[in-house]
C-alpha cells in the first residue's frame, strides 16, 4: 500500500470518526434553535441538521426555559462547585506530591504503593462510605458535602509526584541554602513549574465536578443547592416537557466544558503526554 493510500485512509477514517462523535452535538444546537414542532417535522431529513430560517426563533427555547426555571440559580451552584474543586484539587493534590516527591519519612514507600492501588478501585464502590462519613461530620445538603470528598484523588497526586521528582534538586538545594522554608519552595519554585500538571489537574477537576451527577443528588435535597446536572433531571420530569428547551438546558452545559477544553487543550495534551518532564 503506498504512502498516498495510507494518508488518504488515515484522513478519510478521522474525518468519519470525527463527524460520528460531531453530529449528536451539532443536531442537540440546532434543535435547541427551532420551535417543538420543526424538530419532529424535520426528523429523518437534513432539515433535522438545521436551525430554523427564522433567526427570531433561534432564541425562543432558551428563553422560555429560563422563564419557567431557575437556570441561573443552577448555573451559578455549578460553576461555584467546578471553581472550588478545582482549586482546591490544585492545592490539596500538588502538596501531597510535593511530599512524596522531596521529603523522606518512614513508611513513605508504603503509603505511596497503597495511594497507587486505590487506582483500581472503582469510586462507585465506596460512595456509600463516603455518604456515611459525610452524614456523621454533619455537611449533608451543604457546599462542603459536594466539594470535600472531591478535592484528593490518588491519580493527581501521582501526577504532581512525577512532575515533582523530575525538578532538578539544585533549584531545590540554593533555596534552601538562602534560608527559604519548604513550603515556600513548594509555593515559589515547584509549583510554578509544574504548570503542565496544574492546567491538567486543574482541566479534569473541573470536567469531573461539572459532569458530577449521582454524588450531588445522594448528599444534596434542597434543590436550591442543586448543580445543573442534577437540575436537568427535574426538568426532563417536570410537566410539560419540551425537546427544545431539554436541547437548550443541554447546550447550556456543555458550552463551560468546550471553552475549557479550548483554552486549555494545549497545557492538557501537554500534561498528558509529558513523561514526568516536569519542567515543560
Amino acid at each position: 500500500m503506498s504512502n498516498k493510500t495510507t494518508t488518504f485512509l488515515y484522513h478519510f477514517l478521522s474525518i468519519l470518526l470525527a463527524v460520528l462523535f460531531i453530529f449528536p452535538l451539532v443536531w442537540m444546537l440546532v434543535s435547541s434553535m427551532k420551535p417543538e414542532s420543526a424538530i419532529y417535522s424535520d426528523m429523518g431529513s437534513l432539515e433535522a441538521f438545521l436551525p430554523s430560517m427564522n433567526i427570531s426563533e433561534w432564541l425562543m427555547p432558551y428563553k422560555e426555559i429560563f422563564n419557567r426555571f431557575n437556570i441561573i440559580r443552577y448555573l451559578g451552584n455549578s460553576i461555584f462547585y467546578a471553581l472550588s474543586v478545582t482549586a482546591g484539587s490544585i492545592l490539596i493534590n500538588s502538596l501531597a506530591g510535593y511530599a512524596f516527591a522531596t521529603i523522606n519519612f518512614k513508611g513513605k514507600k508504603i503509603l505511596f504503593g497503597l495511594m497507587i492501588a486505590l487506582l483500581v478501585i472503582p469510586g462507585e464502590t465506596i460512595i456509600i462510605t463516603k455518604f456515611v462519613v459525610a452524614e456523621r461530620l454533619g455537611i449533608l445538603n451543604t457546599p462542603l458535602a459536594v466539594i470535600l470528598p472531591l478535592l484528593a484523588t490518588p491519580l493527581y497526586i501521582y501526577m504532581f509526584t512525577i512532575f515533582f521528582r523530575a525538578i532538578s534538586t539544585e533549584l531545590q538545594e540554593a533555596a534552601m541554602l538562602e534560608g527559604a522554608s519548604k513550603f515556600k519552595i513548594y509555593w515559589k519554585i515547584m509549583l510554578p513549574m509544574s504548570k503542565p500538571a496544574i492546567a491538567t489537574v486543574g482541566t479534569l477537576s473541573f470536567i469531573m465536578s461539572w459532569n458530577d451527577y449521582i454524588w450531588p443528588l445522594m448528599v444534596l435535597t434542597d434543590s436550591e443547592t442543586y448543580p445543573l446536572q442534577v437540575a436537568i433531571t427535574n426538568i426532563n420530569n417536570t410537566q410539560p416537557v419540551y425537546t427544545n428547551q431539554v436541547m437548550a438546558i443541554l447546550t447550556i452545559s456543555t458550552i463551560p466544558l468546550i471553552l475549557i477544553y479550548v483554552f486549555f487543550q494545549k497545557h492538557l495534551v501537554q500534561g498528558l503526554s509529558s513523561s514526568g518532564t516536569g519542567v515543560k
